[in-house]
């Protein structure tokens, strides 16, 4: 996988991914590295994937360290920030990107499942943003930034877990950016039908069910990097008045 842009215009920064492991999180882990960011990978349990990211961004230049943790649990969350500052002196960036997307019929979702989707995507990004935030407003270009999704806006069928835990987001992004302006932007981007050449093949065909390509406007299925490009914007100087928003990333899919 390659990167979009070589601006170094994060320079000096530190970012943590969540679920950087694979796919979107990877790509934008692979572009805040490229604009000079030093960047720490996470997954909760794959060690070979978050290795894989970290050698992607060390072998073109780029500073890159993993740790493994259940960002579900808040004290797994705190040592997770803690971690960042401890091995790159600071943290000026949280993308929080880890979820789960298992689909389940309602008839057959149970506590369990909405318990999981909600605790890595909702509580994980709270978790990481609240052990985060006491960094964030002491860097002078502190940034938040939640991966939502389109369905968060339109529905999807077998993931009313999944749906609800996205939607959430939207909230919490607003309630963090007019709680922590004006020394941290807080943004949510919402990316629509995204393939990567990896995807497992089962999951691709129920995204093209929900989303049929052919109704897209831009007349293509997103890559990671089209998604990517859009977060390292947004946590650049040139995008520092913008907070609170859903920026939406689908080629047209969904017009808000």
């Amino acid at each position: 996988m390659t990167t979009v842009s070589h601006e170094k215009n994060l320079i000096g920064r530190v970012a943590l991914v969540t679920g950087s492991a694979r796919r979107i999180g990877r790509a934008i882990a692979l572009e805040l590295a490229s604009r000079g960011a030093a960047v720490v990978v996470h997954a909760r349990s794959d060690r070979a994937n978050c290795e894989q990211t970290v050698k992607l961004i060390q072998a073109a230049g780029g500073r890159a360290m993993l740790q493994l943790a259940d960002i579900s649990i808040p004290e797994e969350a705190q040592r997770l920030v803690d971690f960042a500052v401890a091995e790159f002196g600071g943290l000026d960036i949280l993308v929080n990107n880890a979820a789960v997307r298992r689909t389940v019929k309602l008839d057959q979702l149970g506590p369990r499942e909405w318990r999981e989707a909600m605790g890595v995507i909702l509580d994980g990004a709270f978790f990481c943003a609240h052990a985060a935030y006491p960094h964030l407003v002491q860097s002078a270009a502190g940034r938040i930034i939640n991966i939502g999704g389109v369905t968060a806006h339109v529905g999807a069928r077998d993931r009313v877990h999944v749906v609800a835990a996205k939607a959430g987001l939207v909230g919490l992004t607003k309630a963090l950016a007019l709680e922590l302006g004006p020394r941290v932007t807080v943004n949510c981007v919402a990316p629509g039908l995204i393939e990567d050449p990896a995807d497992d093949a089962e999951a691709t065909r129920f995204r093209r069910n929900h989303f049929p390509p052919e109704t897209i406007p831009m007349g293509r299925t997103g890559v990671p990097q089209d998604l990517s490009g859009v977060i390292a914007a947004l946590c650049s100087d040139q995008f520092s008045w913008v907070t609170g928003q859903t920026v939406h990333v689908n080629g047209g899919i969904f017009l808000c």
